[in-house]
């Protein structure tokens, strides 16, 4: 059997894995003690914690639902969940999206903001794809008022870009593409919102995306704590690993691409140009505070206003009963942009809401990527030069995409059709 080593164990990783192991001899080889990449989880005297963000299941793709419960008992091993997301504003809690829920804000809010979208349906200037960034789309659809008040301050604190450099094509199916007679009417009428793609999620009855992290991985051979160092092709032998450490046929790459002008070293002109060319990509960390939090029956809390350095609330206490087991209260996640100073986020943990306590903290160098206007040509070009010597790329910071979990698993199944 021709013999691939995959590059990195998180989601994309250990699908790719998973989906070719029937055909070829497989490895995965991980810099860190432990698989899973961003989706890990561990317990916290009891209680789970996901250390970056807090990760749920679902897709519209029916082959990647397939494909996915083929490995799981959906009735008897997950939980299915309706998503209960709010904005905390003025001290107070607004339905999200908001521009479903403006009916909830101060009158004083409310006005400029209506009469902005009456002039925009009025003038039908409504055009949801004509835009070359991310803030022309946000003010072109949802208007000054809109933007200042919430759009512009969230997306800036979670991205920590200036959103008028980043492409809209990079957040194409990541983003409420509005419709405004029907935000209109669906402040009229009080719909719920039910068309982001997890507005209903699954969540797994016990140990969150460790749980799938662990079925995922069963079979599959993982060599933790592997440091690649070195990627040379060998004319009629294939690819070298760690200096003739290993020999394959093929590489999946699902690691940092910024770090593939460090470690392969084929003699190829053109290639090390590619490579060079996407070591300035940029990256956001995020810093995640595990916390008990007084009971509500909220899944998400978004935290736009710039008087809070965190961005989000993830009442992962609130997907399962499960992951409260080492405490008689709910726990939360609260996730900062960047590193921040732990004393620092203790003390904003006293101004928000729920009463929280500290149970552990984390740190995550590289949690979000942020494109720019070259990035997609400049990956599209690099995976073109790698192909011919059997190097792939795949996943979120291998191909600079911003996947979710079902995207991973959209994006391995492509490359294996395509490539494999």
């Amino acid at each position: 059997m021709k013999k691939i080593v995959v590059i990195g164990s998180g989601i994309s990783g250990l699908s790719i894995s998973r989906m070719l192991s029937d055909e070829y001899d497989v490895e995965i080889v991980e810099k860190d003690p432990k698989f899973g990449g961003l989706i890990k989880c561990e317990r916290i005297e009891g209680n789970l914690f996901h250390r970056v963000g807090g990760h749920v299941f679902n897709s519209r793709n029916n082959v990647v639902l397939d494909w996915f419960w083929s490995h799981f008992d959906k009735d008897k091993e997950f939980l299915s969940a309706t998503r209960n997301a709010k904005i905390r504003l003025n001290g107070e809690f607004v339905g999200y999206p908001i521009e479903n829920y403006l009916y909830q804000l101060p009158e004083q809010q409310l006005k400029p903001i209506v009469n902005e979208l009456m002039d925009k349906l009025s003038e039908e200037k409504l055009q949801t794809t004509d835009y070359s960034n991310f803030k022309d789309f946000l003010i072109g659809n949802f208007g000054e008022e809109l933007y200042k008040l919430y759009f512009g301050p969230y997306n800036t604190k979670i991205w920590n870009a200036d959103l008028a450099e980043v492409p809209l094509e990079w957040l194409d199916g990541k983003l409420p593409m509005p419709k405004l007679r029907e935000v209109l009417l669906s402040n009229i009428l009080k719909n719920e919102e039910s068309t982001m793609v997890h507005s209903t999620f699954f969540y797994p009855r016990r140990d969150g995306s460790q749980f799938i992290v662990n079925r995922l991985s069963e079979g599959l051979s993982i060599n933790c704590s592997y440091q690649v160092q070195s990627i040379d092709f060998i004319e009629n032998k294939g690819l070298s690993i760690n200096n003739n450490d290993k020999i394959v046929n093929a590489i999946v790459y699902c690691g940092d691409v910024r770090q593939l002008s460090e470690i392969v070293h084929i003699k190829d002109d053109a290639l090390q140009l590619a490579m060079k060319n996407v070591t300035d990509l940029v990256s956001n960390g995020t810093s995640n505070v595990l916390c008990e939090t007084d009971d509500n029956d909220i899944s998400w809390l978004y935290l736009p206003e710039e008087i809070f350095k965190a961005h989000r609330i993830i009442y992962t206490g609130n997907f399962s009963e499960t992951n409260n087991e080492g405490s008689n209260r709910k726990t939360c996640v609260v996730e900062f942009s960047g590193k921040q100073d732990q004393q620092e986020m203790i003390k904003e943990l006293g101004n928000l809401p729920g009463n929280l306590k500290p149970l552990a903290f984390n740190y995550e160098p590289n949690s979000y990527i942020i494109q720019n206007h070259n990035t997609r040509k400049n990956i599209a070009l690099l995976k073109s030069l790698l192909k011919p010597y059997g190097v792939f790329l795949l996943g979120r910071f291998a191909e600079w995409e911003y996947y979710n979990m079902d995207k991973c698993i959209e994006a391995a199944m492509e490359l294996k059709e395509e490539n494999f």
